[in-house]
């Protein structure tokens, strides 16, 4: 299923000149990730403490372009310039589950503040949805990122959800049902990601 993670080769193309500058100033991978992490956990809390301010709801995409940049700047580090670790991985895979958290519920918070549960139930969905991309690795196959709901796509989905929420007098069951779609895609997302892995494994 191509998703917008088919992406990814070109919007690295456009990175990799930064990248070098910041390997040849001893930047590492590891700082990289935590600044992403810190962006979004910063920014969720600004989502929070404004209740869903317009400057908040039309700033979020912009920091989710500057967090996927940052993802994949520590990528790059990681891969092309001798860095990856043990440690790299983990805060990766760990970093984008608390991002995604940290900025997806509180933006289904207010902006749907009569469906908490909906809201709480789609987070672990998306949350689960990147569990099961790298429950592969541990079932000794590759690590997943089939769709239809990847970690950009998730970004563009609720960017979009975001800046109608900022600008447009959106009924309140259409939001609740955008988020119900969320949690649809997720799951189904899971369900794809573990069949791959487990017909990689099956193959081998």
């Amino acid at each position: 299923m191509v998703t917008i993670y088919a992406l990814k080769p070109a919007f690295q193309a456009l990175l990799r000149p930064a990248v070098g500058r910041l390997a040849a100033a001893g930047v590492t991978a590891n700082q990289v990730t935590v600044a992403a992490m810190v962006l979004s956990i910063g920014w969720g809390a600004v989502i929070t403490v404004t209740t869903g301010a317009a400057f908040a709801l039309l700033g979020l995409p912009v920091v989710l372009l500057l967090r996927m940049a940052l993802n994949a700047v520590d990528g790059m580090l990681a891969r092309e310039h001798g860095q990856a670790s043990r440690l790299g991985f983990f805060l990766n895979e760990m970093g984008d589950i608390a991002s995604d958290a940290a900025l997806y519920l509180p933006l289904m918070l207010v902006v749907a503040p009569s469906a908490p549960l909906l809201a709480a139930t789609t987070a672990v969905a998306i949350a689960l949805t990147e569990m099961a991309g790298v429950l592969g690795r541990a079932a000794g196959v590759a690590r997943r990122y089939d769709g239809p709901f990847g970690k950009s796509d998730r970004a563009v989905y609720f960017s979009i959800l975001a800046v109608a929420a900022a600008l447009l007098p959106l009924p309140p069951r259409v939001i609740v049902t955008a988020i119900a779609a969320a949690l649809a895609l997720s799951l189904a997302t899971v369900v794809n990601r573990l069949s791959a892995a487990l017909r990689e494994a099956a193959g081998d």
